[in-house]
């Protein structure tokens, strides 16, 4: 590069003051973020009379795995945990099998009837709040005799995960472009051959990416697990951290700070885990498109 064609000196400074503040402000956010599961960790290992004191520090001076020992002493967490993970990860894979085929017809066919109809509900039931519909949604349950049941909570997660699961899948359908299934026909494939060979591949990573995001907000779901089930053995692990907190509302904190480090750890090691296949699937798709 000539001396001519080079920018000039004030605009480079200039980019590279735009991108260190960039930067800046990205790490500010990190930090932001982990503040509060690092300060989880770190309450979750200090002893009670650490937890006492007036002047909290980061780093445990004497770490201490009593607080998992009464967590699990004091509350049934493996009996929760898996409470949670089987309607988790039953209300994700149920909602992402019904999502999956409305979101390509909402998608190819989005100037249709059914398409836009799809679109509202989609927009109108992100607007209505937990409270407005929990009495019609309890009356509902009790009729079909799924009051205190996981199979009834599955069924609310499905029906509340499916308009997000909807309008995330059909974002990723609208971008593999209808002219690789036309290929496909012309190469002799029918159109559930092209589906299933075509797009089903380029959509993997979308389908997990909301499978994932399903399944996290099925696992953190308080309320409607709080209201529909009444049996301490039926009860998910959201429920039981309340029971940590006493009458008075003083928390046993070093108990619930270990018991809530271990709620958090599934979500973070299945995106851990996730990630990296969400990653190398979408740069496969960008390779085959």
């Amino acid at each position: 590069m000539t001396t001519a064609s080079r920018p000039p000196r004030g605009l480079l400074v200039r980019r590279r003051a735009a991108r260190t503040g960039q930067y800046l402000a990205l790490l500010g956010y990190l930090v932001f973020l982990a503040f509060p599961l690092l300060w989880l960790v770190s309450t979750a290992f200090k002893s009670p009379r650490e937890l006492a004191g007036l002047h909290p520090g980061w780093i445990p001076d004497h770490p201490t795995l009593d607080n998992f020992r009464q967590a699990f002493d004091e509350q049934p967490l493996l009996r929760a945990g898996a409470n949670s993970l089987l309607a988790a990860l039953a209300a994700a894979v149920i909602a992402v099998v019904i999502a999956t085929p409305m979101a390509y017809v909402m998608a190819r066919h989005h100037r249709s009837p059914l398409s836009r109809a799809a679109t509202g509900w989609v927009v109108v039931s992100q607007a209505f709040p937990f409270v407005l519909v929990i009495i019609p949604l309890f009356l509902v349950l009790k009729n079909l005799r799924l009051i205190d049941s996981l199979g009834g909570l599955i069924l609310v997660y499905v029906v509340w995960s499916l308009p997000f699961a909807l309008w995330m899948l059909a974002g990723y359908v609208r971008a593999v472009p209808p002219e690789l299934e036309e290929a496909a026909a012309v190469d002799g494939a029918g159109r559930l051959r092209a589906l299933v060979s075509v797009t089903m591949p380029l959509l993997a990573p979308g389908i997990v990416a909301t499978a994932l995001f399903a399944f996290i907000n099925a696992w953190n779901e308080f309320f409607f697990a709080l209201a529909l089930l009444k049996s301490p053995e039926k009860q998910t692990m959201p429920v039981i951290l309340t029971h940590f907190i006493g009458a008075e509302g003083v928390a046993d904190l070093g108990p619930l700070a270990a018991a809530s480090l271990l709620a958090t750890l599934p979500s973070l090691v299945l995106f851990a885990v996730i990630q990296r296949r969400i990653t190398s699937g979408t740069l496969a798709g960008a390779v085959k498109h």
